[in-house]
């Protein structure tokens, strides 16, 4: 079997993560203890974002073509990959939270909903709240003035009943 119908499943993998993603963090993860990227594996899980270690050219060929094709740039040297199927943010919300802990962990580059992040870029983005806590923000802040004008009409309503 040639060299490239080994590697063809592989990259038929990394392509069915783009389709689908919101979000695609690189990262460098040189350095980690075990303890710590099994800490990060599980937070990821949970936020249903994958995080997989490809070889550079397997992921090169996945993103030729794709929005995330500008994150070839970065692909040089050890390289872990997560996708955020659910919240764009989630990978590098996630990723910056447990790089406090392991100061190895590095941001390369990453696309947010079609928009190429730096590694500083990235730690702007990992300060952006999960879609469910800006929705229930958003929500909060619409029903505030409801029922503030709710309480003011019932004030209304009991004045004149004294009134009467």
């Amino acid at each position: 079997m040639a060299k490239v119908e080994l590697k063809q499943p592989i990259v038929d993998e990394i392509s069915s993560y783009v389709e689908k993603t919101q979000a695609v963090v690189l990262v460098d993860y040189c350095g980690l203890t075990v303890e710590q990227d099994t800490i990060l594996r599980k937070k990821l899980r949970e936020a249903n974002v994958v995080y997989k270690v490809y070889k550079n050219t397997m992921l090169k060929r996945a993103f030729e073509g794709t929005d995330y094709e500008t994150l070839s740039q970065h692909l040089d040297g050890p390289t872990a990959v997560a996708f955020g199927l659910d919240d764009a943010t989630a990978p590098a919300r996630i990723m910056s939270e447990v790089m406090k802990e392991a100061e190895k962990l590095e941001f390369k580059g990453g696309v947010v909903d079609g928009t190429y992040y730096d590694a500083d870029g990235l730690k702007v983005v990992a300060k952006i709240p999960s879609k469910d806590v800006l929705l229930s923000k958003l929500l909060g802040s619409l029903q505030s003035p409801i029922a503030n004008f709710a309480r003011v009409i019932k004030q209304v309503a009991e004045k004149q009943e004294e009134v009467a």
